[in-house]
C-alpha cells in the first residue's frame, strides 16, 4: 500500500471542517480507507495575531506563508485554503491542483433582517475592507470596526454587545452546521469577494504524482470560474486594502463576471460586468483595465495600476 498522503491545513475549526471534507473526498475516489489521509495542522501567523485586521500586518499571506513553507520543505504533500484568503498571485512553485464545488457564496448578516433594518449609527464588526466599503456605500451612517477571530468568537462578540451586528460568509456557515443562522444578502447588494466559498488545494508545482491524484476531485466548472475571478484580481494588482468584489458564473455557455471596486470609505464605486468565452484568458484583464480606467483617484489609487 502506498504512504498515506499529508495535508497541511490552519488549526481553526472551519479550516478543520474543509480539510476533513477534502480528506474524506480523496478517500472515497481513490477507494482509501476512512483516514488514510493524514491531516497536519500549521500554526499560521494570521491565527497567531487576532486584535489587528490583516491588511495592517501583511495581507493575505499571513494565511498562507507558513502553509507554503511546509509544503515546499516536504512536511506536508498538500495544503488545503479558503481560497479567498490566498493571494490572487502565487510562487511559481506552488499550483491550485484542485478545487471544491463552490459553496454559499452569500453574505450573511447576523443582528438584523436587514442592511436597511439597521438602527442609525449602528456598530457593524467587520475587518473586511470589501464589506465595510460596501456597506458604507449602502449607510453611510454605519460604525464599522474591525473583529477578527473564528466564526464562533465573532459570534461571541455580537452576543456580548461589543457590535450590534456582523457579516459573515455563508459558506463558512453552512460548513460549520450553522445554514440557519443570519439573513442572507442578495448579490445584487452585496457582490462577494473574488473566489468566495470556494475550497482550494495547491501542491507543489513539481509534484506531478499529487497533482494526478488531486486532479480526480476538482471540479472543473468551478475551477474555470476561478482562474477568471483570480485573473480579474490580478490585473487589478489590489492589495488587502483595496475594496473589490467579483463574481463569475456560465450563462449560455459563457462566463459572465460580475464586478465592483470601491474606495474605502464607499463614498464612490465602479461596477460593471463582462461576458466572455470559458477559454478566454483575457476578458477578465480586459475588464478590469476598463473599470479602473473609468474609476475616480480615490479607487485607482488603491490598485497597482493606479
Amino acid at each position: 500500500m502506498q504512504r498515506s498522503p499529508i495535508l497541511g491545513t490552519r488549526g481553526s475549526p472551519l479550516a478543520l471542517v474543509q480539510a476533513h471534507k477534502v480528506a474524506s473526498a480523496l478517500e472515497v475516489a481513490n477507494r482509501w480507507t476512512a483516514d488514510f489521509v493524514q491531516v497536519q495542522v500549521v500554526e499560521t501567523t494570521g491565527d497567531k495575531i487576532q486584535d489587528r485586521p490583516l491588511a495592517e500586518i501583511g495581507g493575505k499571506q499571513l494565511w498562507t506563508k507558513e502553509l507554503d513553507r511546509a509544503l515546499m520543505d516536504g512536511e506536508v504533500d498538500f495544503c488545503v485554503h479558503s481560497l479567498k484568503d490566498v493571494e490572487a498571485i502565487r510562487p511559481r512553485e506552488i499550483s491550485i491542483a484542485a478545487v471544491r464545488p463552490r459553496g454559499d457564496v452569500q453574505d450573511r448578516l447576523i443582528g438584523a433582517d436587514s442592511i436597511d433594518a439597521l438602527p442609525s449609527g449602528a456598530t457593524v464588526g467587520t475587518s473586511s475592507p470589501r464589506r465595510k466599503a460596501q456597506l458604507l456605500s449602502l449607510r453611510p451612517d454605519l460604525n464599522i470596526v474591525p473583529l477578527r477571530g473564528n466564526v464562533q468568537t465573532r459570534i461571541a462578540k455580537l452576543d456580548a454587545g461589543e457590535v450590534q451586528a456582523i457579516l459573515l460568509a455563508g459558506a463558512g456557515l453552512r460548513r460549520l452546521g450553522m445554514g440557519g443562522v443570519g439573513t442572507p444578502i442578495p448579490l445584487e447588494v452585496m457582490l462577494p469577494a473574488p473566489t468566495q466559498a470556494v475550497i482550494a488545494i495547491e501542491c507543489r508545482a513539481d509534484d506531478a504524482m499529487t497533482a494526478s491524484m488531486l486532479t480526480i476531485i476538482d471540479d472543473r466548472t468551478t475551477h474555470t470560474l476561478i482562474r477568471a475571478e483570480r485573473a480579474f484580481t490580478a490585473e487589478l494588482g489590489g492589495s488587502c486594502h483595496s475594496p473589490v468584489a467579483a463574481f463569475a458564473e456560465i450563462v449560455d455557455g459563457k462566463i459572465r463576471l460580475r464586478a465592483q471596486v470601491l474606495s474605502e470609505d464607499g463614498r464612490e464605486q465602479v461596477r460593471d460586468e463582462a461576458l466572455f468565452e470559458c477559454d478566454d484568458p483575457d476578458g477578465p484583464r480586459q475588464l478590469a483595465r476598463a473599470m479602473l480606467g473609468e474609476a475616480p483617484e480615490s479607487i485607482r489609487s488603491l490598485f497597482r495600476a493606479g
